[in-house]
């Protein structure tokens, strides 16, 4: 049995009933067995023991009391993956799919993410069964408020740097930070995607969004084709998706569907974005309500059959798994000719050999939308030097780490015989650079 199999396999048996977990590290291991052959050192080593291992998971309750003054209790979870190469960092995610399976898939996915970006960073992952849809701001203050107590205990600027992710934007980040320095009397970038006017960075809202776009822009020019005139669906409608719209028709494309989890909007001649940041952000509603003023835009139910549009690019960008084998095979029927994971692993593993097996330009995740994280490494220098960058200074950085980035997977891709598979490549570049701190700091 091979060194990767057996580690494989010794995940699965270890962390049972983990299916998101055991995805991630499966699609990671696989395309490893070459860099072992050459590089026998990791495995004498135990690299890959070590890092499919965390090095520390917390899990916690957390007590609160909604508005008719009835006791609430959800579980949260921090899960600090790997620190060879800097501090944890990796977002914290409020939904009520947030389980222990999830936030270990989405920290192992930052180990990896966080070393293309060449920054010094760690991977780690963190949230909680908290569902803020519905809830009032005190509701959500009191819930980050509890969950911070014990989370604080755990998390610094130089230990592990939380961020926000799905369900955790600037409302519950400004919460969860006011609480931290209440509780350890220090003002310090122990967050990231903070309000501006308390240590955030410019960007960091379209960050994920414009590097996604900034990422494809460079595959898909690399490969003869280009943005413009090009029919896009982007699914989701949060900060990742409202911004990546922003760039593609900045760069002459056409976004012509967008979703949330109850359905997804059509319109031909494009989904407005003014509407949307409407909506989506200031008045935190459905996407249904996008189409009440526009009568060229029309609603369905169900955000699943979104894949059914014919276009030419698809971004998505909601949550994981979102894109199966069939969606995947329709995609490709209607001449999709390159896709985009905006989100932690929304294609499964068959989509995505339904894609590369088919030509279809593709950007893993890990690579195609590291630039939220990339900027949020930015905005602890910035904390770390007293100091804020202007838009242009941030947003050049931003797109010079995902050409980057790109560059890097391509090159791997082509240096380990498999030339054009960015998947392949993306993970090879990330854990070769973890792997060489590993060895170097000795068995820790």
């Amino acid at each position: 049995m091979s060194y990767v199999k057996e580690v494989m396999d010794t995940v699965i048996k270890r962390n049972p009933n983990e299916p998101e977990f055991h995805q991630a590290v499966k699609e990671v291991l696989s395309s490893l067995e070459p860099v072992i052959e050459k590089h026998p050192e990791y495995a004498e080593a135990g690299v890959l023991e070590r890092m499919t291992e965390p090095e520390r998971m917390i899990m916690f309750r957390v007590p609160w009391v909604d508005d008719k003054g009835k006791i609430m209790v959800n579980r949260g979870f921090r899960v600090q993956f790997n620190s060879a190469i800097g501090p944890y960092k990796g977002g914290l995610r409020f939904h009520p799919s947030v389980n222990l399976s999830i936030v270990k898939f989405l920290g192992f996915e930052q180990i990896l993410k966080n070393s293309l970006t060449g920054l010094p960073i760690g991977g780690g992952k963190g949230g909680s069964d908290f569902d803020p849809k519905g809830k009032s701001d005190a509701e959500v203050m009191r819930f980050c408020q509890s969950f911070m107590t014990e989370l604080s205990k755990y998390i610094g600027a130089d230990i592990d740097v939380p961020a926000g992710d799905i369900g955790v934007g600037s409302r519950e980040i400004g919460y969860l930070f006011g609480m931290y320095k209440r509780l350890k009397n220090s003002y310090e970038g122990v967050l990231t995607g903070k309000g501006l006017e308390y240590g955030g960075s410019l960007v960091r809202t379209e960050a994920t969004g414009y590097g996604l776009v900034y990422f494809m822009d460079e595959l898909i020019r690399a490969n003869g084709k280009s943005f413009k005139g090009a029919k896009v669906v982007i699914s989701g409608s949060g900060n990742v998706a409202i911004y990546a719209h922003q760039k593609v028709t900045e760069l002459g494309g056409t976004v012509i569907a967008m979703s949330d989890s109850d359905g997804f909007i059509y319109d031909p001649k494009g989904v407005d974005l003014n509407t949307i940041k409407i909506v989506k952000e200031k008045e935190r509603k459905r996407i249904k309500e996008c189409t009440l003023n526009n009568k060229s835009t029309q609603y369905y139910e169900g955000c699943s059959n979104i894949w059914d549009i014919k276009c030419d690019i698809a971004l998505p960008c909601a949550t994981q798994n979102e894109i199966d084998e069939n969606a995947a095979k329709k995609l490709v029927k209607n001449g999709c000719f390159a896709v985009g994971e905006g989100a932690n692993m929304p294609c499964t593993i068959e989509a995505i050999d339904v894609f590369l097996k088919n030509g279809v330009l593709f950007g893993p995740a890990k690579a195609a939308n590291a630039g939220g994280v990339a900027t949020s490494a930015l905005e602890m220098s910035q904390n770390s030097m007293r100091y804020s960058w202007s838009f242009e200074e941030v947003d050049l950085r931003l797109k010079n780490i995902m050409v980057n980035i790109y560059n890097k997977a391509s090159q791997a891709a082509i240096e380990y015989g498999v030339s054009g598979n960015l998947v392949v490549g993306a993970n090879i570049a990330g854990f070769i650079k973890v792997a060489d701190a590993m060895v170097a700091q000795g068995i820790v």
